[in-house]
């Protein structure tokens, strides 16, 4: 399916670029923008048949170094496990998880009985408030 598309696209690239009216000295803006767009899908696409590719050829080139043994016909009994195992089955039980103890007895301080200092003095905040008066009616 990925190899329909890609030569979808392709065929769909080369009829927007041969057969379709151009510029004389340059390609029109929206075709560029068309033309990289194409090219950004056909990369994905060759590389992901390249990528499946290659993962067909590696494990063709695994299995040709490397054959797997050949079975046996005679008919032997069946594998047996052995009778002690390290493997335990889990019984489903999480950790426990203890939260670290509070400090209980810790207090806020008290508020600040100071006014605060960000604020500008009166007269000076009549001045700001004159003139955002005088430059709303300029």
């Amino acid at each position: 399916m990925i190899t329909i598309i890609l030569f979808g696209i392709v065929i769909a690239l080369l009829y927007s670029v041969t057969f379709v009216t151009q510029p004389i000295k340059s390609m029109a803006p929206i075709d560029q923008a068309y033309t990289k767009m194409l090219n950004d899908i056909v990369l994905l696409i060759v590389g992901g048949i390249g990528g499946i590719v290659g993962k067909r050829a590696v494990g063709a080139v695994s299995a040709a170094i490397n054959p797997p043994p050949p079975a046996s016909t005679s008919v032997s009994a069946p594998a047996t496990t052995p009778a002690t195992s390290t493997w335990t089955p889990p019984n489903g039980a999480l950790p426990t998880w203890v939260n670290p103890p509070l400090d209980e007895t810790w207090t806020p301080p008290p508020p600040p009985t100071t006014p605060p200092t960000h604020l500008e003095p009166d007269s000076v905040r009549e001045e700001i408030a004159l003139a955002r008066k005088e430059s709303q009616y300029a």
